[in-house]
């Protein structure tokens, strides 16, 4: 069976014995777009819920890890992360090929494109914004003993660890030589910070298309925890600002590089990190080149894996193997911003 399938009739024999109250499962559709859990909506006797699944086939190590991601969404439950209802976890691979788990569905809008092109004004689009801002502040104020998470991560310097798995994860999916993504690993490498002491419960993909808008464009879900951990803040912080430098043309989750962020009513870099900081009540943010090139190295790395997923024939997106001529560009866009440091 595909990526794109699922076995109704095991996952309904399964329910029936371990989670009954979600009810027969009568249709399924697989969600569009996401290259790493396969996520489906199920149509059941009690209404619509999201089943998310690991893919089949051999998988990278910590790779697509469910487990982490239901137990997380467990534990913000009662937080000002809004996060999904989780129903039920499914650890046996025997049922549907992989691990899987079952969470509330929730309505909402999800944008693509970091201009809000399809929002009709500057004030709604500040708005949405400024909600994204305060919901990763709030992320990140959680109180991890508080909800059971102090073992949710490793001890010790968070971007040594980051940069260290990144690079065995590049290449344990390299299918050709990237030079810049080399010179970028050797910067990256020569140039950790210094731990701070910062630990917050970090998203690891905190980006516009993660989020589930409701029609007041209020944030009502927080999406694909798959690569959350504790770690520190600035991570997700500069993932999100560098996701919004990437080419505004791109052909999937394009950026904002290149427009005029004013005339769309959207905060200057500088302006969105200082109310993000305000929040928080954090000085400025020293060797933020740093933090932006990691964040950069970091999704290329990504792209790789699901490239790599693309050949073996296990990736959830038939784009996947588009997406292997982004590798060296966002690698290059890294090593400029090194050079301007």
């Amino acid at each position: 069976m595909s990526v794109n399938q699922l076995d109704i009739d095991a996952l309904n024999s399964y329910l029936s014995r371990s989670a009954n109250s979600i009810g027969e499962v009568t249709d399924y559709k697989k969600f569009s777009g996401g290259q790493s859990n396969p996520t489906f909506l199920l149509t059941t006797a009690s209404g619509n819920v999201v089943l998310r699944r690991q893919p089949p086939g051999k998988l990278l190590k910590s790779a697509h890890a469910v487990d982490r991601e239901y137990r997380v969404i467990e534990a913000l439950q009662d937080t000002r992360v809004p996060v999904p209802a989780v129903h039920h976890f499914c650890r046996d691979t025997e049922v549907l090929g992989s691990m899987f788990y079952i969470m509330e569905y929730v309505s909402g809008d999800i944008f693509w494109d970091a201009a809000l092109k399809d929002i009709p004004d500057n004030q709604t689009r500040a708005h949405m914004y400024d909600n994204m801002n305060q919901v990763l502040a709030d992320l990140h104020d959680v109180d991890i003993t508080a909800v059971g998470l102090d073992d949710f991560g490793k001890p010790g310097n968070y971007f040594a660890r980051q940069v260290e798995r990144w690079t065995q994860q590049y290449r344990a999916s390299e299918t050709t030589p990237q030079p810049e993504m080399e010179n970028l690993i050797d910067y990256l490498k020569q140039n950790l910070p210094e731990d701070d002491g910062q630990i917050s419960l970090v998203h690891g993909d905190f980006r516009l298309d993660n989020m589930m808008f409701s029609d007041q464009r209020a944030i009502n879900a927080v999406l694909d925890w798959e690569l959350s951990t504790l770690g520190h803040p600035y991570a997700d912080l500069a993932y999100q600002c560098m996701q919004l430098r990437l080419p505004a043309n791109l052909p999937q989750a394009p950026g904002l590089g290149g427009l005029d962020r004013a005339a769309l009513g959207i905060p200057s870099e500088q302006d969105y990190v200082a109310k993000y900081c305000d929040r928080r009540n954090l000085a400025e943010i020293d060797r933020w080149p740093f933090y932006l090139a990691f964040s950069f190295f970091r999704l290329a790395a990504i792209i790789q894996g699901v490239v790599k997923r693309a050949q073996e024939g296990n990736a959830s997106s038939d784009k996947a193997r588009e997406l292997g001529s982004m590798v060296a560009p966002l690698a290059g866009m890294a090593l400029k911003i090194i050079r301007k440091e």
